[in-house]
């Protein structure tokens, strides 16, 4: 009896010890600082992402996919600014709307989703409605434009997804925008 709790106890710890060293990464596969050694396979995205150091270091700009988000941003921006509680278009974003169409009008195939936010005072409900009438209005002069209103959606989050979070004026500008996004 004292045997069989022995070895019972000896299983367990040896078991416990075999899981362990099973989740420990090994010493092998870790990379050094000389830049030797690490993981014997590099997923694309590591690839992706040395190329783009690469790009960097001599001048040139990363290479996106056309017609990508990615794309969108390096060339033209996503992003439009709102007044304190108003929807409407101010200048600079009537202009960067613009410059959304002629991208849009270069990727007829692509579909997008114009996202409406809000900076943190009011109601929750209340800030979804505002951020829906900025996405609404954004979406409206893509139309205008020339768009075609089957490749726009539109959708507010009102405050809930804050590029900044503090608490003054800087950052409530930051937060009242629209954004456009590939789908």
């Amino acid at each position: 009896m004292v045997f069989e709790k022995f070895a019972l106890k000896a299983v367990c710890l040896a078991a416990t010890i075999l899981l362990v060293a099973a989740c420990e990464t090994p010493v092998e596969e870790k990379a050094d600082a000389s830049g030797t050694g690490g993981a014997k396979q590099e997923t694309k995205m590591a690839k992706d992402a040395g190329a783009s150091k690469g790009d960097a270091k001599s001048g040139m700009k990363p290479k996106a996919v056309p017609g990508s988000q990615e794309d969108l941003v390096l060339k033209v921006g996503n992003q439009i600014q709102y007044d304190y509680d108003q929807s409407t278009l101010l200048p600079d974003s009537r202009q960067m709307v613009e410059r959304w169409a002629e991208w849009m009008q270069q990727y007829p195939a692509v579909t997008v989703t114009i996202e409406g936010h809000c900076d943190e005072r009011g109601t929750r409900e209340y800030n979804l409605g505002l951020g829906e009438r900025r996405a609404d209005a954004a979406r409206k002069y893509l139309i205008a434009l020339g768009v075609n209103a089957d490749r726009v959606g539109t959708i507010s989050y009102g405050k809930e997804r804050p590029l900044c979070v503090s608490s003054n004026e800087s950052c409530y500008s930051q937060n009242r925008r629209g954004m456009l996004m590939v789908n």
